[in-house]
């Protein structure tokens, strides 16, 4: 196994200057980021009940899950964006379509079904304490039964019409509910056909429960699904000899490149050899929500931009050391931060 230890600044330039004539079409669930910023010293109790009321006093929202992915890619300066996927016929879905073309994304592929709804993360918030320890529970909203066979046509039909007009492809598999979300069954077994079918774009694909199932497709699984352990302790770490065995079975399985995350150790890669990309070492509090998402954006973004996939993870790293540094919010990170993050890195290297 190599480890990455040399990226240049120089190139690192010339594939941020590729960013704007890159076109990335994102397929997946795109969830509403909804936040309740209440604060606690207005709290009533309510006359008929007796429980507290509490009282919200801003309302803000944000593209979530696979719109974390688009978020990123338009703050990197990504040229021409496309959502697939669905919302429901709602408030939410008004609201997060909004967000997406805030973000200079194209919505034209995103379905709007009434029988479903749009996918939401309600997030209360405590305003008096801006840690992490400041949110409340949160309370979701997804489609618990089947995605109907006529909504998944259309988003074939929708794959079919972009792939001709983008250079990369991510695919975010966010619903844990089999085959009720966006990246069913019968969407992943197309996607490995357009894969082969389009071996120059760059096809990327993340999923919380079923990322073994992608073939012909780069995959991010994270260390402890790239070993299949289930429901790891915290601080859990997998060992790196045993990973890099994993990494191969999984990449001969797959039949394409594998990305695994390893937290704050990093990435290992195989392309096919593999390599091992150290991460950022951060100091301070972070956030690590949505990191795996900014990271997935900033290395399908290089890729695009024409870098080995080495090079791309590290980007991603970098992307990723940025966001998480962002608290008690979905963190982007720009093109001007990339350089002294990566003078950062080649520091930490040097030691």
């Amino acid at each position: 196994m190599r480890i990455l230890q040399e990226f240049s600044s120089d190139r690192l330039a010339e594939l941020i200057a590729r960013f704007p004539k890159i076109r990335i079409a994102v397929l997946g669930d795109f969830f509403l980021d909804k936040y309740l910023e209440v604060d606690p010293r207005l709290a009533e109790r309510s006359l008929e009940t007796g429980k507290i009321a509490h009282q919200v006093v801003r309302v803000r929202h944000s593209p979530g899950a696979a719109g974390t992915i688009v978020s990123n890619l338009s703050a990197l300066g990504t040229g021409t964006l496309y959502a697939i996927g669905l919302t429901g016929d709602d408030g939410e879905g008004y609201e997060l379509r909004q967000g997406l073309a805030a973000l200079r994304c194209s919505t034209e592929y995103l379905i709007c079904a009434p029988d479903r709804k749009t996918p939401t993360y309600l997030k209360p918030r405590d305003i008096t304490d801006p840690s992490l320890a400041g949110e409340h529970n949160r309370y979701d909203t997804k489609n618990r039964t089947p995605t109907p066979e006529r909504i998944q046509a259309a988003i074939l039909a929708g794959l079919e019409a972009l792939l001709p007009q983008v250079d990369a492809l991510i695919i975010q598999d966010q619903v844990e509910e089999e085959d009720c979300g966006v990246v069913t069954g019968r969407v992943v077994e197309a996607l490995a056909v357009q894969a082969r079918r389009w071996p120059n774009l760059v096809f990327w694909a993340d999923s919380r429960r079923r990322i073994r199932r992608f073939r012909s497709v780069i995959i991010k699984p994270n260390q402890f699904e790239a070993v299949g352990w289930e429901a790891a302790p915290p601080e859990a770490q997998v060992p790196m000899e045993q990973l890099a065995d994993a990494v191969a079975q999984l990449r001969r399985h797959i039949g394409a490149p594998i990305c695994a995350t390893c937290g704050s150790r990093g990435m290992l890669v195989s392309d096919p050899e593999l390599t091992w990309v150290p991460a950022v070492r951060v100091e301070g509090p972070i956030d690590p929500t949505g990191a795996g998402d900014s990271a997935t954006a900033g290395a399908v973004l290089a890729l695009a931009a024409g870098a080995r996939l080495p090079e791309a993870a590290l980007v991603g790293n970098l992307v990723a050391s940025i966001t998480i540094e962002q608290l008690a919010t979905t963190g982007v990170a720009r093109p001007e931060q990339l350089p002294p993050r990566l003078a950062l890195w080649q520091s930490q290297q040097r030691k």
